[in-house]
């Protein structure tokens, strides 16, 4: 793997936290944009229908990778290079309908929402001038045309590479609902921002973005291509997280909840937890920020290297329910209404608890088997999925940790007093993966990092094919048009024929690698490289 993109989750330099309780801030910066660098854009004849938008990481709230699309195109060409620039020839393209210029290094899958394009990435392609330098950016573009409309820009957070590694950008994809989106900034703040940017001026109530993005503490020059930022948590030191290289997760939206994981985690020793009574999933108000509960579960005291998966939520048997897997390698339930805790504060009630890892992926002989081996146990970095009454899981580590034993399991999460957080079945043919599952038509299609597509009964767990894309693979599969599409580190989307018989549709070369996993919206493909995104569509 890319040493230098492997970086994304491990840390070699160690920092000190500093965890001292602060006030909701309700928003900083933002800073001034110049043209936009679009590639080339060709608009659409018709009408966008947002009922088949993708507002949110996993599409819905269950997080199932799977979207409604139809007439897909197969046959992809991602064109080549005008000389000398980053700039696509669109006479070189086939069946792409724009493509945009991103950052150096990109790990936020996109978001398609309302008209628009949200892509978190970092700053080594400015759209400011004004702005340069390493930086977390989140790029806002027209879904019709590829043109670039406003960014968000988010200086470092300044312990180097433990808590906010250099040059990865920002990796969590956002939410969107309405006029507002909420997104995880790489300095481990929960941002709230107004969809349209600054173009239809200040919403507030914050209205200070002018000092959010200043790196000098001078106030940055505010146009219509900034954010319009409508309030911030700073949970890393309101809570005492201590992120472990990156924050990472995309919030999921409850009536008006939202609900974060806060990529607690170990310091640079990888031996050390700094905040082991730090929450590792937390509860806003999405309307203000402010804190309504936390987890008490006790997962930052057992963290393996740190709590990156998503949330998802799913109505169980007439039971909201909160399901996320933990840095601790357990998949919770909770109540999503918060209760008094004994010691005083809001928890999240928990209703189950299931762990993802073996007795012998723990203990061997007797003894604990150590984090980071071949044969020991892994966190959840993966997304979980719930359908009907189950939930699909995949355990994995810091790709930088190589290869290792692996296993996805199917439980049950309905509530029925001893079957709820049980196993219904487990399939240890899956090795390590940060990818999230799909599940369609009575099948599970999981990806996992050696490279592997892997297809299983979704009843029974049993494998029924894999395919090898000899190529590592941090994307997850994507389930549209019939067929499931899934990137990998040679810069190659792979399709394949959704069902029971394996069939290879076929392959599109890209230029540098897909770490973000391919969406669908308004029945267009969206793939992410490292350096651009392209809307692929007939």
């Amino acid at each position: 793997m890319n040493k230098l993109l492997s970086k994304l989750l491990h840390s070699t330099v160690g920092a000190d936290l500093r965890a001292a309780r602060q006030d909701i801030r309700i928003a900083p910066a933002r800073p001034e944009v110049g043209p936009y660098l679009f590639l080339f854009a060709a608009a659409l004849s018709a009408p966008l229908a947002h009922a088949k938008d993708w507002p949110m990481w996993g599409g819905t709230p269950d997080r199932n990778m799977v979207a409604q699309a139809k007439g897909i195109p197969d046959d992809i060409v991602s064109g080549k290079f005008l000389p000398k620039t980053e700039t696509i020839d669109p006479k070189s393209t086939k069946n792409i309908r724009w493509v945009a210029k991103l950052g150096s290094q990109t790990y936020g899958s996109p978001i398609v929402a309302g008209g628009r394009v949200y892509v978190g990435t970092n700053n080594e392609a400015p759209r400011d001038p004004a702005q340069t330098g390493d930086r977390g950016v989140l790029m806002c573009f027209d879904e019709k045309t590829g043109a670039f409309l406003w960014q968000l820009v988010i200086p470092k957070v300044g312990a180097g590479k433990v808590s906010d590694w250099e040059y990865v950008g920002l990796c969590s994809s956002a939410a969107i609902e309405g006029d507002r989106g909420y997104v995880v900034g790489n300095r481990g703040e929960i941002i709230c921002f107004d969809v349209k940017g600054l173009a239809d001026g200040n919403a507030g109530p914050y209205t200070d973005e002018a000092k959010f993005s200043s790196v000098d503490g001078k106030p940055i020059a505010l146009t219509d291509k900034c954010a319009d930022i409508i309030w911030i948590n700073d949970v890393r030191t309101e809570l005492g997280i201590f992120p472990h290289n990156v924050s990472s997760c995309s919030p999921v939206i409850v009536g008006d909840k939202l609900f974060v994981a806060t990529s607690n985690g170990v310091d640079w020793s990888h031996l050390n937890i700094p905040a082991p009574f730090a929450p590792a999933l937390i509860v806003l108000d999405k309307n203000t920020g402010k804190l309504l509960g936390e987890e008490a579960s006790g997962v930052s005291k057992n963290v393996l290297h740190a709590s990156w998966s998503s949330p998802a939520f799913a109505t169980v048997k007439g039971q909201p329910t909160i399901v996320w897997g933990g840095g601790d390698g357990l998949c919770y339930g909770f109540d999503v209404e918060p209760y008094k805790h004994a010691e005083g504060f809001q928890a999240l009630k928990e209703l189950f608890r299931y762990d993802a890892d073996p007795v012998e992926y723990r203990t061997k002989n007797g003894a604990p088997l150590k984090y980071a081996t071949h044969d020991g146990p892994s966190e959840i970095i993966a997304t979980v999925v719930v359908q009907n009454d189950r939930a699909y899981m995949a355990i994995g580590q810091d790709p930088e940790h190589g290869d290792g034993v692996g296993m996805v399991s199917c439980i049950d999460v309905s509530g029925r007093g001893d079957l709820s957080g049980k196993a219904i079945w487990v399939n240890k043919d899956v090795g390590r993966t940060i990818s999230t599952p799909s599940v369609a038509d009575g099948l599970v299609y999981q990806a996992e990092y050696k490279g592997d597509i892997h297809c299983l009964d979704a009843k029974t767990g049993k494998q029924l094919w894999v395919h090898a894309t000899n190529s590592r693979i941090w994307s997850s599969t994507l389930v549209a048009d019939g067929k499931v599409y899934c990137g990998n580190e040679d810069g190659e989307l792979v399709i394949l024929k959704a069902g029971r018989e394996k069939k290879l549709i076929g392959k599109v070369e890209f230029y540098t690698p897909v770490y973000c996993s391919p969406v669908v919206a308004n029945d267009t493909l969206y793939v992410t490289t490292h350096t651009h995104i392209f809307a692929v569509g007939k």
